[in-house]
């Protein structure tokens, strides 16, 4: 014990060292944005300057930011496709990265039907690694407990693929959870689930023994989370209806026989004890009427609910807010398959406020001025080339100015050049001179007949102003989703709406068609415009679907290789098998009745002020 005692002492004293270190380098580098940002640039252009795409553009060597801004274009994901084709097939020539490609990182593509693949290497997983470091040092500054207890995370592992040339293709998180840094010997990285159950590709076997080792482990659980908001949500609504037979394995000491995985039984057993005083009390929770505040019931010790909530997540701030009693809700880190960017310097700020620093050791930033609906840059449309007036307008790192909303534009180590992420951010303010940003969405997620171009924000603005006319009826919309239906004429919207509805007090029909009203008065000028004035599209439709369906729109998403982890419900389906299986579960359809409000002339010019 003595020995014991003796070796912590070390271990403690090097963990504050080390966090000390990791703050004083954030204090650095936020100081000094433009001159890492140009090293770093320097960096990748000297380490890559023999890869056949820069020799391309006839860079020849040269790593200053004029020439690289010059010749090298800003792209998009087609421009390079044939590249990574090749990487994919085995070519091992330095085509993007002079660095060997250890894998392939899948997007989560599943609006589309398919992902990217994004080239990764080992000292890419360094780097995204120490962003984590970094992370970990200024939560030990705000974190009650923190190093504490355990973290009850549902986390999940995709399948893999090897591509003819013999490399794996994978989600980040199955790259991450697979690999021995996943728990970064920082202690506060303690996790209910044993790395058997997050490693068993079947989800419901997954889930289910996490949750029994979370329950298992209820009185050490100081903090719970998921990736996104969707994962830990539907840990909870997996819990609504599968915790009797939970507590039948808890009361027991057993586990179900529907867990058939080896190594996920064996890894529950060493948690696993008969323990009928806690299944009771589980049992007790569980029967009552209202699952509000069910985390601080089952797990009371829970300091806060960690998971990403910005953009499309931030509609399950209020469903969070309910299950969790009103918990902090933070959101850490911003980061993407290509690459890792940024961390929440203030994690336990209000959800609605959060931002995040851009750590410029990360890879070289760009931002394209974004102008949404009525700009010169038709960045909706997301084109394959930008042309020379339009690569002038973008701007670095220390030149974003507050307030402006930007593109997002990466040149990482390995091998993106200038390449445009698709996510749109606005600048809230500065961590020393390195500027802070809020997301808000991933630019290209859009509706679209004709000249309306609808964008994740504005429909989810929307939907939570029509949302209100349900508030009589004790109803809520707990997911939703939309498409064009071209299959009319005109095209109109449709917006799929799964309900949590009273059954004692059902909503009116009319009060649908009100809704459907409030979206299309909600949606921007050139979509009332369409509608109002020469109806070249038709009127918005909403359709409720069955309750679950979301549920299984993630799983056949998932069948489809999109990952557990970083899975986010689609704001627009394109992909017919997803549109197939939404409206073969549609109990009710309900048209806007009306026109919505629309005065010629765009608002932006009639603003005389």
């Amino acid at each position: 014990m003595e020995r014991s005692v003796a070796n912590e002492a070390p271990k403690a004293t090097i963990m504050v060292e080390d966090y000390k270190k990791n703050l004083e380098f954030i204090e650095e580098v936020t100081s000094n944005v433009d001159e890492v940002q140009m090293r770093v640039l320097a960096e990748i252009l000297s380490q890559n300057a023999h890869v056949e795409y820069l020799q391309r553009y006839n860079l020849n060597g040269r790593t200053d930011r004029e020439t690289f801004k010059k010749v090298v274009p800003v792209i998009t994901y087609e421009d390079i496709q044939p590249d990574i084709k090749r990487i994919a097939y085995g070519d091992k020539s330095p085509i993007l990265c002079s660095q060997p490609i250890s894998e392939l990182l899948s997007s989560s593509g599943t609006s589309g039907g398919e992902s990217k693949l994004i080239p990764s290497t080992e000292a890419a997983l360094g780097r995204r690694l120490q962003l984590l470091k970094l992370l970990m040092s200024v939560m030990s500054q705000v974190a009650p407990d923190f190093g504490k207890g355990k973290g009850m995370y549902f986390m999940f592992i995709s399948s893999e693929q090897k591509t003819p040339g013999g490399l794996l293709a994978r989600f980040f998180t199955t790259s991450f959870y697979k690999s021995p840094y996943i728990n970064c010997g920082y202690p506060c990285r303690k996790f209910t689930s044993p790395t058997a159950t997050i490693l068993c590709q079947d989800s419901y076997q997954s889930m289910y023994s996490q949750m029994l080792c979370g329950l298992c482990q209820n009185q050490e659980v100081l903090r719970v989370g998921s990736l996104f908001a969707t994962g830990f949500i539907r840990g909870i609504r997996f819990l609504e209806k599968h915790w009797s037979l939970l507590c039948n394995d808890i009361r027991n000491g057993t586990i179900n026989t529907q867990i058939t995985d080896p190594s996920v039984r064996e890894a529950v057993m060493e948690i696993l004890k008969p323990d009928p005083k806690l299944a009771d009390f589980i049992e007790a929770e569980c029967s009552k009427d209202s699952w509000q505040g069910i985390i601080t019931r089952l797990w009371p010790n829970t300091k806060y609910v960690d998971a990403i909530l910005t953009g499309s997540m931030s509609q399950y701030i209020p469903i969070l807010d309910y299950y969790s009693n009103s918990l902090p809700l933070i959101s850490t880190l911003y980061g993407s398959s290509e690459c890792h960017f940024g961390i929440n310097l203030n994690p336990f700020c209000k959800p609605s406020e959060v931002s995040y620093t851009l750590i410029p050791t990360m890879c070289y930033f760009e931002f394209l001025p974004y102008h949404g609906n009525s700009g010169v840059i038709d960045s909706i449309s997301m084109p394959k080339s930008l042309n020379e007036k339009e690569q002038q307008q973008l701007v670095d790192l220390a030149d974003v100015e507050i307030g402006q909303e930007y593109e997002l534009v990466v040149t990482t180590y390995s091998g993106l050049y200038r390449y445009r992420v698709g996510d749109v951010l606005r600048v809230a303010g500065y961590k020393n001179n390195a500027p802070r940003f809020n997301f808000l969405c991933r630019e290209n997620v859009i509706l679209s007949i004709g000249a309306d171009f609808t964008n994740e924000v504005e429909l989810q603005n929307a939907v939570k102003n029509a949302v209100g006319n349900l508030m009589p009826f004790d109803s809520q919309v707990t997911e939703y989703t939309g498409y064009v239906d071209i299959t009319t004429i005109p095209s109109h919207y449709v917006i799929f709406w799964e309900l949590n509805a009273n059954d004692s007090t059902p909503v009116p029909p009319s009060v649908f068609e009100d809704c459907c009203l409030t979206i299309e008065e909600s949606l921007n000028y050139f979509y009332r415009e369409g509608r109002a004035s020469n109806a070249s599209i038709g009127p918005l439709e909403i359709r409720v679907v069955e309750i679950g369906t979301f549920d299984k729109l993630m799983d056949y998403c998932s069948s489809l290789g999109a990952s557990m982890n970083q899975y986010k419900t689609p704001r627009c389906v394109k992909y017919a098998p997803l549109i197939e299986l939404l409206n073969s579960r549609v109990v009710s359809r309900y048209f806007s009745p009306m026109c919505p409000k629309w005065v010629p002339g765009y608002k932006k010019w009639n603003n005389t002020s």
